[in-house]
């Protein structure tokens, strides 16, 4: 099953942040915990992969 989210961005003076924010169903499933370290995978221009680093 899929979940629809958006990529936000956020401009200032210096620099640029892009955010992407996960649904409350996934991040439950996922077990996500504040402060927990991921990495993304790029698999290709249409695929990531999120990896959580242990």
């Amino acid at each position: 099953m899929g979940y629809k989210t958006k990529i936000q961005l956020i401009k200032r003076k210096n620099s640029e942040q892009w955010y992407v924010n996960f649904p409350y169903q996934v991040a439950q499933v996922m077990g996500f915990k504040k402060g927990e370290d991921f990495e993304w995978l790029l698999v290709d221009k249409n695929t990531m992969k999120l990896r959580r680093l242990k």
